[in-house]
């Protein structure tokens, strides 16, 4: 046999990476960020684009700091019919996300807002705090039947600014009061600071924890999800929140082709042996503005295999960058989904995790006392 036969050889593999899609923002504006730019949102009717002018005033431009305002709301609860998620409600405490991972499907929402999913989805976020009072007074409607809230589905509600802003412990607070079932997904250790509510939630089967783990890579992820914990710190956490007796579960979310694929048994391994009971996994989705965005990012930090990971990124999207198809957007088609499929499957039995969701409790609802909504009369 001649071995040049043995390898299916893409000239194309050995070729430069194509030009970036962003003038990129300095580095040092940057820092702590991992969007490389701030392209104008989709909705704007203009596009803005840097240039030398010859006047030199880019090192007098601040550095991107958290901007935080306060959203108004006027309900707090979102229904959703997606077959692709496990849960009809939700709740978001804020909108934006500081942990600024570059592969969030949930940047494209700051496009309504008039701003950028770049730099801006990082640093200019919203804010709920009617979140609390607002949820009484929904979960207090007359003919409200409880079904389990899922929160942390869009941005993370421990991201760093919760700290200062403690909204999601305010909705735990009234969750827990309501005996209203609860399912967290997260990336931050923050949560542990409510140990105390959901402990005592969990006693009453009320709640369940999953933790996001992208990569045990520190430095990948420092880079690519640049204010989120650790690796360590949410095996850490998985390990405390099994130790207080909640359920938890690990997400290995998303799976990358060629930067973290090839560590999914490894994730999982390590969740199991920090306590966690179930798994979960999701390939990469770049919708909308993720998709340049993310291969801005990809070409700054990994150009040597961008050109891989975008032909199979592609292999399980139909050819294209996203498909957004309804059982195929969190799975992707084709050989490479189908051989991820199977690893997930072999290391789950092997590990005796459990595919299936935790049944929580929804009998024991009880309404709020109105939530403010309407005064007593006597």
């Amino acid at each position: 046999m001649i071995m040049e036969d043995a390898f299916d050889v893409d000239i194309a593999d050995f070729t430069p990476p194509p030009a970036r899609h962003f003038d990129p923002v300095d580095h040092g504006r940057r820092r702590g960020r991992a969007a490389t730019a701030n392209p104008s949102g989709r909705f704007e009717p203009i596009s803005r684009e840097r240039f030398d002018d010859g006047w030199h005033l880019e090192e007098d431009l601040p550095a991107f700091a958290t901007e935080v305002q306060v959203e108004k709301v006027k309900s707090i609860i979102t229904r959703n019919t997606s077959p692709d998620v496990p849960f009809e409600r939700s709740i978001n405490p804020y909108r934006g996300c500081e942990h600024g991972c570059i592969y969030c499907f949930a940047r494209p929402t700051h496009g309504f807002m008039g701003l950028s999913a770049g730099l801006d989805f990082e640093t200019r976020l919203f804010a709920k705090p009617d979140a609390p009072r607002q949820l009484a007074r929904e979960l207090s409607k007359p003919g409200y039947h409880a079904k389990t809230i899922a929160i942390g589905t869009n941005t993370d509600p421990y991201q760093p600014v919760e700290k200062e802003w403690r909204i999601m412990r305010q909705v735990l607070e009234v969750l827990a009061d309501a005996n209203h079932p609860v399912s967290i997904t997260t990336k931050s250790a923050l949560i542990l600071r409510d140990i105390d509510i959901l402990s005592q939630m969990a006693e009453k089967h009320l709640v369940k924890v999953s933790m996001s783990v992208t990569t045990l890579d520190r430095k990948l992820s420092r880079s690519m999800e640049p204010r989120a914990a650790t690796p360590p710190r949410r095996l850490e956490t998985i390990r405390a929140l099994a130790g207080a007796g909640i359920p938890v579960g690990i997400s290995v979310a998303p799976i990358i082709p060629v930067l973290t694929d090839h560590e999914l048994e490894r994730i999982l391994d390590s969740g199991a042996a920090a306590g966690a009971t179930e798994a979960s996994y999701i390939l990469l989705r770049l919708p909308l503005e993720v998709a340049p965005l993310f291969k801005d990012w990809l070409l700054e930090n990994h150009p040597d295999r961008y050109r891989h990971v975008m032909s199979l990124i592609r292999s399980m999207r139909g050819g294209k960058d996203y498909d957004a198809e309804f059982g195929k957007r969190m799975k992707g088609s084709g050989p490479y989904a189908w051989q991820i499929a199977r690893r997930f499957e072999m290391a789950v039995k092997r590990l005796k995790l459990t595919r299936r969701s935790t049944a929580l409790r929804e009998d024991l609802f009880t309404p709020p006392d109105g939530g403010g909504a309407q005064l007593n009369l006597f």
